[in-house]
């Protein structure tokens, strides 16, 4: 009898165990399947995160920044007289009349104000950039081979990249075909050289000399 008892509370025992073992696996393997999700979930939303970053990261390469805009370059600051127009290919709305009327004009340019003539444009914005030969000629050249054309060559620039400063300024009823200003977008030629164009005709302005510089 007290055999038979043992034996029952033996099986009762290892019942019990068995339940538990199972239970317990049961539950290890429904806790493992959600980590399982979890993780596959967290790896997913990272993944996307990470496409998300690129994208945006392409996209700021892409996207040009808002100009901050700056002043005058030191390079042009003082006064300059256009001495000569400059013979090239271009074609342009103006004829040698109009021309002419702009020989002898003076120009200045500072931190504080561009001035052509009597037509004056305080605080300017400028802004800077470099162009090569190739890029100039095709940004301001015609297409067609009977089109207007212009080279670095026929401005006398035998350099193969050159500085552009162009400045910022409300519209003007100057030229008559458009509404720039002249010397409003020069290339530094030198020192003491810029070249501008004015109805698609090029003229080039000499610096003055200052008091300090001409002892």
């Amino acid at each position: 009898m007290d055999n038979k008892l043992r034996i029952r509370r033996v099986l009762v025992i290892v019942g019990i165990g068995a339940f538990l073992i199972s239970s317990e696996l049961l539950v290890f393997r429904s806790l493992n399947h959600s980590l399982e999700g979890f993780a596959d979930g967290l790896g997913t939303l990272f993944q996307r995160v990470t496409v998300v970053v690129d994208l945006i990261s392409a996209a700021s390469k892409v996207t040009p920044h808002p100009h901050q805009g700056q002043t005058i370059p030191e390079q042009i600051w003082g006064k300059w007289v256009v001495t000569r127009q400059i013979p090239t290919t271009t074609i342009s709305c103006w004829g040698a009349a109009e021309a002419k009327t702009l020989l002898g004009t003076e120009i200045e340019y500072s931190a504080e104000v561009f001035r052509w003539k009597d037509v004056v444009t305080t605080h300017p914005v400028a802004e800077t950039r470099i162009v090569s030969a190739e890029q100039f000629h095709d940004g301001n050249s015609g297409k067609g081979s009977n089109s207007s054309q212009i080279t670095f060559r026929q401005l006398g620039i035998k350099a193969k990249q050159a500085m552009i400063i162009s400045i910022h300024h409300p519209p003007a009823e100057i030229t008559g075909g458009t509404i720039e200003i002249p010397g409003d977008e020069v290339l530094l030629k030198n020192k003491g050289t810029i070249v501008f164009a004015a109805c698609n005709l090029y003229f080039e302005a000499k610096r003055v000399p200052t008091t300090s510089s001409a002892r």
